[in-house]
């Protein structure tokens, strides 16, 4: 089993541990530090990993032995992805000790924090024991609160407090609305992946670079840095990627914490339902090479464009309707009979907005069920085929935002069965062109791999993959 870390990889190899096994045993230990009363516990995940479903866990277990928790993620969609899964997975609170619960627990109200402007979505208003205030007074009869980092910052001193906070995707939270929101809570337990987008800002943050009160750093990077002592565990399965994708995203991406794919190299695979359709033009062998290996590299020739490459807007487009139109049908462990990848199942992923925007007007309203978005918005969402336009596709110079590694990283990571990078010809020469040269900042400690080393080592592996457009 590729990609399996530190000692359990090797008993993984050996056929002895399954990567269920594995991710089990993971678990098990966050909830028995839960109990052990460490002050704080932070999880590192993998995409894909089961992050919220062990943050819903948590809550449970902790809500189960009798104390409120705060539950707290970072935007207004994670929050109320979490109320659906708490809600739907029958919370329970009981007066026992410990984690495990009791028989014979009474279920417990979950309250929603919120701001002024905020409108249930559907998946909080079908649960009839969710709670959605804007004041958290009106929540205190809750067993859990969820709410914003940002709303949680905002509650005064002393309106609320609890033993444990669980914070749902800790690397993009800034530090300062941990600091904000600390006096809340007594003990905390962070989830997150490291790999993943950092927080960001739309102003100039230079101006706190390397001081301690810079309030762009993590929360997670923030609080280990100051308390070494801090328990730190990892998720070793990731079960969306597949097999084929695990090596490369470990590589460029988590070089000091490999993980698991928790499907089998023939769990997986793509076909089309029908072999007639195929004509022999790049975009079909594109098409096919993905289906084959997971991966393709749709080459366009080299040139400067803007942002909005009309090419490359057409290529992603015609991508996504081509691999409807040959009905492409995924075949999985959770459905061995196959599935339709419908609209609905794939996904285009940019860098900006505007390329977005573009691409969906290229798609028109008869695709307007395929998702295309920025890496920010697909953050945390996984589809069953991909296309990326990659961030450094097409430009005269690769900044710090195109370089950034969590943005290739969420990019390339969506996909649980292949993903398809459109990019015009010269991204390594560019790349050699504009080496790696943000500024060094004292008591700033170096991202490793950083954006330059990451993109290198995907565009390496997609070499080997390349469709020409010619």
């Amino acid at each position: 089993m590729t990609g399996v870390p530190t000692t359990a990889g090797a008993a993984a190899r050996g056929g002895t541990v399954s990567a269920a096994s594995l991710a089990v045993a993971a678990a098990d230990q966050v909830i028995a530090d839960l109990a052990a009363g460490h002050r704080a516990v932070v999880v590192d995940s993998p995409p894909g990993a089961g992050k919220s479903a062990l943050v819903v866990r948590a809550a449970r277990a902790l809500a189960g032995a009798g104390e409120p928790v705060m539950l707290v993620a970072q935007t207004n969609g994670q929050v109320d992805d979490l109320v659906d899964r708490l809600a739907s997975a029958a919370l329970v609170r009981s007066g026992s000790a410990g984690l495990a619960g009791a028989a014979g627990a009474v279920a417990g109200p979950i309250g929603r924090l919120c701001g002024q402007d905020y409108v249930p979505s559907a998946r909080v208003r079908r649960h009839a024991g969710v709670t959605v205030s804007t004041e958290i007074g009106d929540l205190a009869d809750c067993v859990v609160v969820v709410g914003t980092a940002a709303k949680w910052a905002t509650v005064r001193a002393g309106a609320w407090s609890c033993a444990w906070a669980v914070v749902d995707e800790a690397y993009q939270m800034r530090s300062d609305l941990l600091l904000r929101i600390a006096g809340q809570f007594d003990r905390a337990l962070l989830v997150g992946d490291p790999g993943q987008l950092d927080p960001f800002a739309t102003v100039d943050i230079d101006r706190w670079a390397g001081l301690t009160w810079d309030p762009m750093q993590s929360a997670v990077e923030v609080l280990l840095r100051h308390n070494p002592d801090v328990v730190v565990r990892r998720l070793p399965v990731s079960w969306r990627l597949p097999p084929s994708a695990v090596p490369v995203v470990a590589e460029a991406f988590y070089p000091f914490g490999g993980f698991a794919a928790g499907s089998g190299p023939g769990d997986r695979r793509l076909a089309f339902s029908s072999s007639s359709l195929w004509r022999d033009e790049p975009v079909d062998a594109a098409l096919s090479l993905a289906v084959q290996t997971g991966w393709a590299l749709y080459e366009l020739p080299a040139r400067h464009t803007v942002r909005t490459d009309s090419e490359a807007v057409q290529a992603c487009a015609a991508l996504a309707a081509r691999l409807l139109q040959r009905g492409c049908v995924a075949y999985s462990e959770a459905h061995p009979g196959g599935m339709p990848a419908g609209a609905d199942r794939i996904a285009i992923g940019t860098a900006h907005r505007d390329q977005a925007r573009a691409i969906r007007n290229a798609l028109g309203p008869a695709l307007a069920a395929v998702t295309v978005d920025t890496a920010n918005r697909l953050q945390g969402r996984e589809f069953d085929v991909t296309i990326v336009l990659h961030p450094l596709s097409g430009r005269v110079d690769a900044t710090a935002f195109h370089l950034e590694a969590g943005r290739l990283c969420v990019l390339a990571s969506r996909h649980r069965h292949a993903c398809i990078v459109v990019a015009r010809a010269g991204i390594p020469e560019l790349l050699d062109a504009y080496p790696s040269t943000e500024p060094v900042h004292l008591n700033v400690p170096a991202k490793f791999p950083d954006g330059w080393e990451a993109n290198q080592a995907v565009m390496a592996h997609l070499t080997g993959h390349r469709v020409s457009a010619r």
